[in-house]
């Protein structure tokens, strides 16, 4: 069956600021260290080509390709899906969305995914991975960021 994942939170500070670090396809070392050790864009593409592939690891060696989908500076938002991971996944996709909240100058963060989890594999284990470790891990790395 398919794996919904749906994930928000509200970042001080504002939407232009986020969207500056989000919007690098090639980031993920920078705005989420505790998993991610370092990741290059193939091909000699830039970042933010929809169709560029990153290929990026994780501290602890696992290797990920993703390809950008969309990416559109005024929704602030992109989307993009696993090529090949150690993940148990079918079908992964995945995008983020930022909103301005204007009152007080915040940003909405959105994130989600959606995909079909291989049999045999733990589901509760991969979405723990996904919404904790990755999507949340994000979000607390962004605050601490742009904190102040």
């Amino acid at each position: 069956h398919m794996v919904h994942i749906y994930v928000s939170d509200v970042i001080d500070a504002p939407v232009d600021r986020v969207w500056a670090i989000l919007r690098d396809f090639n980031g993920l070392p920078h705005y989420h260290p505790t998993l991610f050790a370092r990741s290059e864009i193939e091909g000699g593409k830039t970042a933010d080509t929809v169709g560029c592939i990153r290929s990026f690891h994780t501290v602890d060696g696992g290797h990920l390709r993703e390809e950008l989908l969309s990416l559109s500076d005024r929704d602030h938002s992109c989307v993009y899906r696993i090529l090949e991971s150690p993940l148990p996944v079918t079908g992964y996709v995945s995008g983020c969305k930022l909103r301005a909240v204007t009152e007080g100058d915040h940003t909405l963060i959105e994130w989600w995914a959606e995909w079909e989890t291989d049999p045999g594999s733990d589901e509760a284990v991969t979405i723990g991975l996904v919404r904790d470790d990755t999507f949340l891990g994000i979000f607390r790395s962004l605050k601490s960021m742009l904190a102040g």
